[in-house]
């Protein structure tokens, strides 16, 4: 399974990318919108794992944008804060079981993530 994981806090998101590999995941990680917009361009994953707050563009956005590129890519969404409004149209866009609340232990990360890979894909 190949995993893309974009998150602004770099040190979160590198150990998460580095816990998952040790577990046979492979992880790349970036810390920018554009940055991920770009890797999927070039890069087949499997999952996206999205923190919601990023800077300049929403998780949201991004997995609308991401979606264009890759119909087939699964999401799943970390938050380390926000709204209960935030937190419910999070969890509709990603379905309840893939909104994740930082800090999310990674045992947990990684069955989800096995979760939604074993799911059909929608295209």
């Amino acid at each position: 399974m190949r995993v893309l994981l974009v998150d602004d806090e770099e040190e979160l998101v590198s150990t998460l990318a580095e816990r998952l590999t040790m577990r046979g995941i492979d992880a790349s990680w970036v810390t920018s919108c554009n940055a991920a917009i770009d890797l999927i361009e070039h890069e087949d994953y499997d999952v996206a794992v999205l923190d919601v707050k990023l800077p300049k563009m929403s998780g949201l956005e991004l997995k609308r944008r991401l979606q264009i590129r890759r119909p087939n890519l699964k999401f799943i969404f970390l938050t380390g804060h926000g709204s209960e409004t935030d937190y419910q149209e999070g969890s509709a866009e990603a379905g309840d079981p893939y909104y994740l609340v930082k800090p999310v232990q990674i045992e947990y990360l990684v069955e989800k993530l096995n979760e939604i890979h074993q799911q059909p894909g929608d295209a």
